[in-house]
């Protein structure tokens, strides 16, 4: 945090726009720690206004999360189609993350932003399964201004005292955070795989009647 905080004393708002930006396009950058940082100045010494520093957060997580979806989109279902029999994603498992972005693609929008690994990924994810980019945009906007108005508001009305609770709970900074996040990420998708493979036929047989047809080639 001290480092993040030198940072956003020398170049500002840019610093909270640029490690949130580049955390939502999946490059792994403390972005919530920026916007904590900032908010905690914010409230300490007024260099920044809170306002500011939430707006700055809520449009930089949006757009480098755009620019994570169009990835997706455009390589990533690329990907899937063409490499995915390699690992057992068959065309009817691709349909059937795309009917699971399709009909509950703003809950996961919305939830990963408050969980560090999730919020990285999740753009690219949505983008790979071609949920509707209207739902994705709005989800987006929605999940973004919870969460930086959360974690903004907290910030500057309770300063270093919730920097440290956030710390402690999220263990931000370190590579230690992000291999517990890892591995907080590996639990979620072992869970989720177990519980769709208990289900998969039934929900691949929704999917299939939502998205009839052939898939289509990027």
């Amino acid at each position: 945090m001290h480092s993040v905080a030198h940072l956003i004393h020398a170049y500002g708002l840019l610093v909270v726009a640029a490690f949130i930006g580049l955390e939502s396009m999946c490059i792994p950058l403390p972005g919530e720690t920026a916007l904590i940082v900032g908010s905690v100045i914010a409230g300490r010494t007024h260099e920044l206004g809170i306002v500011a520093v939430i707006l700055t957060a809520i449009a930089a997580s949006v757009v480098g999360r755009v620019i994570g979806y169009l990835f997706g989109m455009q390589f990533g279902y690329w990907v899937l189609l063409r490499y995915g029999s390699y690992v057992r994603i068959t065309e009817s498992r691709i349909k059937l993350g795309q009917y699971l972005f399709l009909k509950h693609g703003a809950a996961i929008i919305i939830v990963a932003q408050f969980v560090p690994v999730l919020r990285a990924i999740v753009g690219i994810l949505a983008g790979a399964n071609r949920m509707p980019w209207r739902r994705f945009v709005l989800a987006s906007v929605i999940g973004a201004s919870m969460w930086a108005t959360l974690f903004g508001v907290g910030g500057y009305s309770f300063g270093k005292q919730f920097a440290r609770l956030a710390k402690s709970w999220w263990i931000l900074s370190g590579p230690s955070g992000w291999v517990l996040f890892g591995l907080a990420a590996v639990v979620i998708i072992a869970a989720l795989t177990a519980f769709v493979g208990r289900h998969e036929a039934q929900l691949v047989a929704k999917a299939e009647r939502a998205l009839p047809g052939p898939l289509r080639s990027p």
